[in-house]
């Protein structure tokens, strides 16, 4: 599980692997010419089994058996052999009677005499040559210094064998040495890189780290993934900063530390005294340590004993050899030997160089609630979120409350900690603080930020499951309640409040409480006359959400000229004035800007969203605001950007342990990608929103079967989807599932639903006056209008369309124009938009929508090809992005930032443009400038022919 979250196609990127991921794919292309062997060589954890993974992700249509070596069954003659053979047992009566016969016996699928062993390697060539007649396959042998001897023996000496049959053995096992597979082809696989290993630590741990501390970390990690990816994911970002404590952890992990906890109480008591200030002194400076020792009266020679035990190394730092040594390190000792140790740290800590550091000791070196160092932790813990994250500052906030003996002050600082531990994902630390806050007396305003916090944590956890439905409408009835009584208090959270309440309220939709929505706005609505505010960006955004909602404008303002005034505000990520979109949850974001039809406001939001969550390190809002801005990349027809953002978002969910719902925007995007097989998937997540009481993501899932079934031409299938769909008015998508209706239903030839459902869409989208919404009016009008008015209408909506990011509808538009045109015959006009319309959706990646512009083609006579980009092939729509960013001066990092990647991933993706377009520096990139802004997928405007 040491995959980046960023990936092209489909096929992951493998952190610090480019160069053996090279080798697997040749050894996958040279399987058609013949046979190919390989010997994945490295110790355990350093990624051998995710290099085969990768390599099974690249075999495509290929037959491909997979076995791992299991140390019990290496006493068990021909066991792995079993296991390999049992998928072709059918091409077994073809061999020769001796051989079938000896395959039969060692198998164990009958009985006779004992074959020899050449004969069996004979027997198992042949049968792999049968077998890999009709189509490639490749046996993968994962943890091969387990196989039983037998096997092994066998399969190395087919391997040697092995010339022109299209077949091939890929091997994983530790560097033994010597063995039986020594002289086969082979790659040494090595730790990562100081910069791989670190680029993997961002992956884990989703948050900041002191550098210090990362530092230590990659030290101690060895350039070896699996000790990265086995740090305890829910504890590691505040325990690694400084704040060791024990938490549920696997009971692989848990193993390992407490064979360390063995190890470490075997030690001489002056080297476990030095190992446990090593373990709660979190940078490893040996200078500090040294100043401990002197303390402590201890003489440093006293951590020989540990360098020995192979806990640690010393060289100008102290390094554990590996993180859970650390761990044990400290929990191998009792809580008096750890307050004391503490104390001394805290003594020998400078206070002008590191005052946070010097207080967390001290806090934790305290058995009684002490005010002064609880104030002090809460200065600290503001110092910690701007310059470490939000899961530092929690865990400084946590201790404060504990530390605090004024029960009214408790209080604010449990509920202030509770608010860190949410925003950081940590949800079941957030409900113990909640708890605390609650054993004092509240006032008014910290009974408002309680209730806000539970119904918070609450729509976090409840989102799914039986009864759904009905808990988000009690929720946003809750935090609607809420947001009356901070209207006492401060309007402005009151504002945030209701904002939330909506999301809710939405979220549940069709299958909640359905007056609710409407009911959540209009209390919402009288909030904001009772407070007569509201011209900043939230009171904007609530007012404008409201106008929509209930139809009663305030003061005679409607969605579009709130969100106008939305536009005066700016929305970087250090604007005050994007708070808003925090606590509002990316659900309202999508809907203000949907609901507008608006791209360029859509990419603003999302860009500034995305930049003030990860700037916050606001963990828990982090999967669902990279999802919203995936559906940004997606409707530019940049999919492989859109997959990327959606397996962060994953990554991040892994991280936080914070509900995920089911992945509706990857639903969108897997239709938008258009592979038949998903088809099955989406109505599954349809059946799955549905049972789940999720029912905009119910919507969102029947939205994407229509796609799906409208890009491969089965438009019954699709026009059912879209008519459910369109049965309820999810706000920002309804005209969305109204688009899919309209092709759908003229497909089919039912005109009336087809007329009704533009109705609808002219009543939605005639009063936006932006180029995305007249654009996709014109395109829906032109499927329902006669001859005489359709081509209007068709040339419009290019035009239209042209003018904005909605690439993927861009290139609907034109593949409609084209359809439109070859059946009245105009053959070189219908040519011309048939051909861009199928170089686009080739460059977008979108499989469905492509075929079905490549059959027209074919209909009229001409060849679906490719078009070529500067001599070279043709760039992915990330591709092209990267390349004309770096061909404009950019940086990997300034690329990285703009496109929300890493500069490993810039990296990566410019090496692939480089060789399409072959070039071999940025200087050369520039000379292509004006080639790069002419592909299909990044063009100002497209064509349009008469």
């Amino acid at each position: 599980m040491w995959r980046k979250p960023f990936h092209d196609a489909g096929a992951r990127v493998l952190i610090g692997r480019d160069a053996e991921c090279r080798v697997l794919e040749d050894l996958v292309t040279g399987m058609r010419s013949g046979g190919r062997v390989l010997v994945l060589r490295g110790q355990r954890g350093v990624g051998k089994t995710e290099l085969l993974n990768h390599l099974l992700e690249r075999v495509g249509h290929y037959r491909s058996v997979r076995v791992t070596g299991v140390s019990l069954d290496m006493d068990l003659d021909f066991a792995g052999l079993q296991q390999l053979c049992r998928p072709l047992l059918g091409h077994l009566a073809g061999l020769p009677e001796d051989q079938r016969d000896a395959l039969v016996v060692v198998l164990g699928l009958g009985s006779g005499a004992p074959p020899t062993e050449k004969l069996v390697q004979s027997a198992v060539l042949n049968l792999l040559t049968a077998a890999c007649r009709d189509e490639p396959l490749v046996w993968v042998l994962d943890d091969a210094h387990w196989l039983d001897p037998a096997t092994l023996a066998v399969l190395a000496a087919v391997a040697r064998r092995l010339t022109t049959e299209r077949a091939g053995l890929v091997f994983a096992t530790r560097d033994l040495g010597v063995d039986v597979l020594s002289g086969l082809p082979e790659r040494m696989i090595g730790p990562l890189s100081d910069e791989h290993a670190r680029d993997l630590l961002g992956t884990v741990m989703m948050t900041r780290l002191d550098p210090r501390v990362s530092d230590r970390i990659i030290a101690e990690t060895r350039g070896n993934p699996l000790a990265l990816v086995s740090l305890p994911h829910d504890r590691a970002a505040a325990e690694l900063a400084g704040a060791l404590r024990r938490g549920d952890t696997p009971s692989g992990v848990k193993r390992i530390e407490l064979d360390y906890v063995e190890l470490i109480r075997a030690l001489p008591e002056t080297t476990r005294q030095l190992l446990l200030a090593a373990a709660a002194e979190p940078v490893g400076d040996a200078a500090v340590l040294g100043r401990v020792a002197d303390r402590l009266g201890i003489t440093a020679d006293m951590l020989a004993p540990a360098v020995v035990a192979r806990v640690i190394e010393i060289d100008s730092d102290v390094r554990f050899l590996h993180p859970l040594a650390r761990s044990a390190a400290y929990h191998a000792a009792d809580p008096s030997a750890r307050r004391e140790m503490h104390r001394v740290l805290a003594e020998v800590t400078d206070v002008e160089i590191d005052p946070d550091r010097r207080i967390w000791h001290i806090a934790n070196a305290v058995t009684w609630p002490d005010d002064e160092v609880a104030a002090q932790l809460e200065v600290a813990a503001g110092h910690a979120h701007a310059q470490i994250g939000m899961a530092v500052a929690a865990t400084f906030l946590e201790r404060a409350a504990v530390l605090t003996s004024v029960p009214d002050l408790r209080c604010d600082r449990a509920l202030a900690a509770a608010r860190a531990k949410l925003d950081a994902g940590a949800f079941s630390d957030a409900d113990t603080l909640l708890g605390m806050a609650g054993l004092a007396p509240m006032t008014g305003l910290q009974r408002a930020r309680a209730a806000r916090l539970s119904a918070q944590m609450e729509f976090a956890k409840r989102r799914s499951g039986d009864g759904a439905a009905a808990s988000l409408s009690e929720i946003a009835s809750r935090m609607s309640d809420a947001a009356v009584e901070f209207e006492h208090f401060d309007a402005e959270v009151s504002l945030e409040t209701h904002l939330e309440a909506l999301a809710a309220a939405m979220y549940a939709g069709r299958l909640g409480d359905i007056p609710a929505v409407a009911r959540t706005a209009e209390t919402a609505r009288c909030g904001i006359e009772r407070l007569s505010t509201g011209s900043g960006p939230v009171g904007t955004v609530l007012r404008g959400m409201t106008a929509q909602i209930t139809g009663v404008p305030y003061a005679g303002e409607g969605l579009p000229a709130a969100v106008e005034r939305l536009g005066a505000h700016r929305l970087d990520a250090d604007s005050p004035a994007s708070r808003w979109m925090v606590p509002a949850l990316p659900l309202i974001q999508q809907s203000t800007a949907y609901e507008l039809w608006d791209d360029g406001l859509v990419h603003r939001l999302s860009t500034a969203a995305v930049r003030r969550v990860r700037a916050s390190d606001a963990l828990a809002l982090l999967p669902e605001t990279l999802a919203y801005r995936a559906v940004v990349h997606m409707l530019a027809g940049e999919l492989v950007a859109a997959e990327a953002l959606l397996t962060e978002a994953d990554s991040t969910f892994l991280s936080t342990r914070y509900y995920s719902p089911l992945r509706y925007h990857s639903l969108a995007l897997d239709a938008w990608k258009g592979d038949p097989e998903d088809l099955d998937a989406l109505k599954a997540g349809a059946e799955a929103a549905s049972a789940s009481g999720e029912g905009r993501v119910l919507g969102l899932a029947r939205y994407a079967t229509a796609v799906l079934c409208n890009g491969l031409g089965r438009y019954e299938e699709a026009f059912v989807a879209a008519q459910q769909a369109a049965e309820y008015e999810d706000l920002g998508l309804y005209g969305w599932y109204l688009v899919e209706l309209i092709e759908a239903a003229t497909r089919i030839g039912n005109i009336d639903a087809a007329q009704e459902a533009c109705g609808r869409l002219t009543e939605r989208l005639s009063v936006r006056d932006t180029d995305w919404a007249l654009g996709t009016l014109a395109g829906a009008r032109a499927l329902v209008a006669d001859d005489g008015d359709a081509e209007a209408h068709y040339r419009e909506a290019i035009d239209r369309l042209g003018r904005t990011r909605i690439r993927v509808h861009l290139a609907r538009a034109h593949l409609r124009y084209g359809e439109w045109l070859r059946r009245r015959k105009r053959r070189s006009a219908a040519k011309e938009q048939l051909t861009i319309a199928h170089d686009m959706f080739r460059t977008f990646g979108a499989r469905a929508f492509a075929d079905r512009a490549g059959r027209e083609l074919i209909a009229k006579g001409e060849r679906a090809g490719r078009r070529p980009v500067a001599g070279g092939d043709v760039l992915t729509a990330q591709e092209a992005q990267i390349a004309r960013l770096a061909a404009a001066g950019l940086t990997n990092a300034a690329i990285g930032e703009q496109l929300f990647i890493s500069t490993h991933t810039v990296e990566w993706h410019l090496r692939k443009v480089f060789a399409k377009l072959s070039v071999t520096s940025r200087r050369q990139l520039r000379g292509l400038s004006d080639s790069l802004a002419h592909q299909p997928s990044v063009s100002t405007r497209s064509r349009v022919s008469a």
